[in-house]
C-alpha cells in the first residue's frame, strides 16, 4: 500500500492516523457538539452541502457565469477507485453520509456531507475533529462575529493546476489521493475555482505555446530564427494540455463537479513578440528562449490572431467537456522574467483588452479579467489606462492581483470599479531575502511558519485589500519546488508535496482547507472584533469562523457568535473552524 503521510510540525502523521481523522472530518454520528449542561445534550449545527456524482444538473451544480455564483459544495466521486477510497476513509459502519457521498458514481447523485461544526489544526495535531462547543457565560468573548456588518460578496477560494503537479503524482492511487484532498467536500479542501495556463507558464515541464512549431532554439543575433508568424492559427493544437492538464483538471472535476475555471497565458507564441529576455540586470541569462521576455507586437493583425487564439484554446477545451467562464490577458504584463513572460505597454494593453479580446470573449460567453497584476507601478498604471478606456473597461469584469500587488496603496483606487481577486498566493521560500522571514533554503521547507504566513496574507487580503475571490498557487509539486526559471534557482512551497511515492499534506494545506471546505461561493464576508479571525455568512445562513492563536493553548477560548457565547478548548499557535447555525 502506498504510504501517504502529513507533516505535522514535529512529526508524521501515519496513513491509518490520517483516514481515521478525515473520516471522522467526512461525518457525524449524532449531528454535531453537545451544549453544555444539557441533558443528553443538544447538538450545534454541522456543515451540510449537497453531493454529486458528476450530473451537470445535480445539486449545487455552479451558475454559469462569475456574476452568480454557486450556492455550495458539490461532493462527487469517480466510483471505481475513488469511490473505495471514500468507503475507507469513513472507515466501518461510520462512514454515513461521507461514504455515500464519496461512492456515487459519475451521474449519481450523493448524500449531504455533514461537516464537523469544530476542527481545529496545530504543529503535531492537524485537522483535530474531537473538540466540543459549549455554552458559556463568560463576561466576554475572544472574538465576536459581528453579523451586522457585512462585507463583499464571496466567490470561492481557488488554485492553480500546473503540468509539474499532474506529473509528480506517479501513480494512480496517488493522484487519487491528491484530487480527493484538494478537491472532495466530505475529506478535502473543496476548491471551487482552479486557474489553468494558456501554453507554459513557470511551473511547466517545458516551454510551449499553443501555436508554435520546432523546437526552443537559443535566439541568434538578429532573431532570424524566431519562428515565423502563423497568422491563420494553422498550427494551433491542444495536443500539449491533453498530455497533463486537461487529465488533471478532469480529474478534479470527477470529485468536484461544480469547480469552476478560469485562465490565463504566461505568453503568447513567440511569432507575436519582439525581442527576449538577455539579462537579470546583473548577469546574462543562462539561456536565452524566445518564450522568455519580449514584448507583444502591436501591429492590428498581431492582435487579432491573439484575441483568436483566446477563442480557440476556449473552444478546444469546450469540446473536451470544461468550461472556462474568465481569461486574462497577461500573467504579470510588465514583468519580463528568465520563465515564458511578456511584457506589454499601456497602449497596446488598452486596444488588446477592448477592441480584440473583450469581442472575441463576448462571443463565447466568456468575461474578462483585468491583470493579472503584480508589484511595481507599471502593472497598476496598465490597469488604470484600460478602466479610463470606456471600450476597455466595459469589457472588464474583474481585477486579478498577484501576492505583491495585494498591498500597494493604489490598489484599492481601482477597486471602486471592479472586484479584485487574489489571482496568486505567495510561493514561500524567499532567495531575494535569504535572511528575512521565513529564511530561503535550498529545499522549500513547507512548514508550520510557512503556514502562518500564509493565513497572514490570506486574512490581509480579504480583511483590508477586500478582494471576492483568493487563489492558492501550486496544488503539488514535488520536494525540490523549482520550475522552469533559467536563471533563478526558487524551490517555492506547495499545498501537497509527492516524493518517492509519497504524498505530504503541509500545514499551508490546512489553513488553505480550514477556509475552503467551509466557505461556499455567495457567502458574506463579515466583521470581527477582538482576536485574530475571518468571519462570513453562507447563503444557507450558516456562520463560519476561522481563527489563529499565536499564544499557548487555551481550553476557555470564548467565540460570540449570533449573539450567543461558545467555549471550546483553542490548540496553541494554532487555529480554529467554527460553524453555527443560527
Amino acid at each position: 500500500m502506498l504510504r501517504f503521510t502529513t507533516r505535522c510540525g514535529f512529526g508524521l502523521l501515519a496513513v491509518s492516523e490520517l483516514l481515521l481523522v478525515l473520516g471522522v472530518a467526512a461525518c457525524s454520528s449524532d449531528g454535531g457538539p453537545m451544549a453544555e449542561g444539557s441533558a443528553g445534550g443538544r447538538p450545534f449545527a454541522g456543515s451540510t452541502s449537497a453531493g454529486s456524482g458528476g450530473s451537470a444538473g445535480s445539486a449545487g451544480k455552479a451558475a454559469a457565469t462569475p456574476d452568480a455564483p454557486a450556492g455550495g459544495h458539490a461532493s462527487g466521486g469517480t466510483g471505481g477507485a475513488l469511490g473505495s477510497a471514500g468507503s475507507v476513509v469513513g472507515g466501518g459502519s461510520s462512514a454515513g453520509a461521507s461514504g455515500s457521498a464519496a461512492q456515487a458514481g459519475v451521474g449519481g447523485v450523493g448524500t449531504a456531507v455533514v461537516l464537523p461544526a469544530l476542527v481545529t489544526s496545530a504543529p503535531g495535531a492537524y485537522w483535530k475533529t474531537d473538540g466540543t462547543l459549549m455554552d458559556s457565560s463568560a463576561a466576554s468573548a475572544d472574538v465576536t462575529v459581528n453579523d451586522s456588518v457585512l462585507g463583499q460578496s464571496w466567490e470561492g477560494f481557488g488554485a492553480a493546476f500546473n503540468e509539474q503537479g499532474w506529473s509528480v503524482l506517479t501513480s494512480a492511487e496517488l493522484q487519487q489521493q491528491a484530487i480527493r484532498l484538494l478537491f472532495s467536500a466530505s475529506d478535502g479542501a473543496a476548491f471551487s475555482w482552479g486557474r489553468i495556463p494558456i501554453g507554459a507558464n513557470d511551473y511547466a515541464v517545458s516551454r510551449y505555446t499553443l501555436d508554435d512549431a520546432g523546437s526552443d532554439d537559443e535566439p541568434n543575433a538578429d532573431e532570424s530564427n524566431r519562428p515565423p508568424p502563423d497568422l491563420a492559427l494553422a498550427m494551433f493544437s491542444m495536443a500539449r494540455d491533453r498530455e497533463k492538464l486537461i487529465p488533471y483538471l478532469k480529474a478534479a472535476r470527477a470529485v468536484k463537479p461544480d469547480l469552476r475555471f478560469w485562465a490565463s497565458p504566461w505568453t503568447p507564441p513567440v511569432w507575436m513578440k519582439t525581442g527576449y529576455k538577455k539579462s537579470d540586470g546583473w548577469n546574462p541569462v543562462k539561456k536565452p528562449s524566445y518564450y522568455d521576455g519580449g514584448s507583444i507586437k502591436s501591429d492590428p493583425a498581431i492582435l487579432g490572431a491573439y484575441a483568436q487564439y483566446f477563442a480557440k484554446f476556449i473552444q478546444g477545451y469546450r469540446a473536451e467537456g470544461i468550461e472556462i467562464e474568465l481569461v486574462a490577458p497577461q500573467e504579470e504584463p510588465s514583468f519580463e522574467m528568465s520563465y515564458p513572460s511578456c511584457v506589454w505597454d499601456k497602449a497596446t494593453f488598452t486596444t488588446f483588452v477592448g477592441q480584440y479580446l473583450g469581442p472575441a470573449m463576448s462571443s463565447l460567453g466568456v468575461k474578462v479579467m483585468l491583470g493579472t497584476l503584480s508589484d511595481y507601478e507599471k502593472d497598476l498604471t496598465l490597469a488604470a489606462a484600460v478602466l479610463a478606456d470606456a471600450t476597455a473597461k466595459s469589457v472588464s469584469t474583474r481585477i486579478g492581483a498577484q501576492w505583491a500587488a495585494l498591498s500597494d496603496a493604489k490598489l484599492p483606487t481601482l477597486s471602486a470599479s471592479l472586484p479584485i481577486w487574489a489571482t496568486e498566493h505567495k510561493g514561500g521560500n524567499y532567495p531575494w531575502n535569504p535572511s528575512g522571514f521565513p529564511p530561503f533554503q535550498e529545499y522549500p521547507p513547507n512548514d508550520h511558519a510557512y503556514g502562518i504566513e500564509s493565513w497572514g496574507n490570506i486574512r490581509d487580503a480579504i480583511s483590508k485589500t477586500k478582494v471576492t475571490s483568493y487563489n492558492a498557487w501550486n496544488l503539488v509539486l514535488d520536494s525540490g519546488g523549482w520550475g522552469i526559471d533559467t536563471s533563478r534557482q526558487w524551490g517555492q512551497n506547495a499545498l501537497l508535496v509527492a516524493n518517492s511515492g509519497t504524498l505530504t499534506a503541509t500545514p499551508a494545506y490546512y489553513v488553505f482547507r480550514h477556509l475552503s471546505q467551509y466557505v461556499v461561493p455567495g457567502a458574506t464576508v463579515l466583521g470581527t472584533t477582538g482576536g485574530d479571525a475571518l468571519a462570513f455568512k453562507n447563503p444557507d445562513g450558516s456562520l463560519v469562523t476561522v481563527l489563529f492563536n499565536s499564544g499557548a493553548a487555551r481550553d476557555d477560548y470564548v467565540i460570540q457568535i449570533a449573539g450567543k457565547k461558545l467555549r471550546f478548548a483553542m490548540p496553541g499557535n494554532g487555529w480554529a473552524t467554527v460553524k453555527y447555525a443560527p
